[in-house]
């Protein structure tokens, strides 16, 4: 997936370990050619335990340790954390707002997030509630907003000012169109996943998961490994 200029790439994910399930080994493959990638994560993540050992602080301040740990090991030194309460996530203007101005304040070429478009409900996981509107909230930020200066004019004060985005990749997708090879990332991807001590249970379960799904969407273009995509351009 060489890119014919290098790029900056914003990547949103509800929670920590989001974005890693479903674009690390692309972000790998970014990273490597010599692209900007960002993360930015919405939730603060105090819910992702069922059997609460530590304090909410606690809990939080863990996960983003694992999630700027899991990061660097496929090239990406910058996370920003809105810290949105876990499990409360509402689609409000200020959380809207909060969106625009990292897109306006970062300026990537390309956004990924979770998909708007994901409407089966055939998997509690991919439809977390979080998940459900942080791509909404990504989307509506992106679309009419964050290009304009109608919308969300005062942030100008802040010398942060609108920008035009080219293209949206949604991860995790029902109807993904486009595919990346990830067949020399998957390690890393692997890698980056396992930085998320807290969350998963069964290294080696996850890990045949994840290969298994990279695999089939690795046959549809005659690759080895690959992550799926539905994109969205200008």
């Amino acid at each position: 997936m060489k890119l014919k200029q290098k790029k900056k790439f914003l990547v949103f994910s509800a929670h920590p370990d989001d974005l890693d399930f479903g674009c690390a080994g692309t972000v790998a493959q970014l990273t490597a050619e010599g692209n900007e990638v960002v993360y930015c994560i919405l939730t603060n993540g105090e819910k992702g335990t069922h059997k609460v050992k530590q304090t909410k602080k606690e809990m939080v301040a863990m996960r983003e340790r694992e999630q700027k740990a899991a990061g660097k090991v496929v090239g990406v030194q910058k996370v920003i954390f809105l810290r949105n309460t876990d499990g409360d996530l509402e689609h409000t203007k200020d959380v809207r707002k909060e969106v625009t101005r990292v897109i306006r304040r970062e300026r990537p070429d390309v956004v990924l997030s979770q998909d708007p478009g994901n409407n089966s409900f055939d998997s509690f996981g991919r439809f977390h509630r979080d998940h459900r509107i942080t791509a909404e909230i990504v989307f509506d930020a992106i679309y009419p907003g964050v290009g304009s200066d109608s919308f969300f004019p005062e942030l100008a004060q802040e010398d942060i000012f609108p920008h035009q985005i080219e293209e949206v990749w949604f991860y995790s997708s029902e109807k993904p169109n486009y595919f990346v090879n990830i067949t020399a990332t998957i390690a890393q991807k692997i890698a980056a996943l396992k930085s998320h001590e807290s969350q998963i249970k069964d290294m080696k379960d996850m890990e045949a998961r994840l290969r298994k799904r990279a695999r089939d969407f690795g046959k549809k273009k005659g690759w080895k490994y690959a992550e799926a995509f539905r994109r969205l351009t200008f």
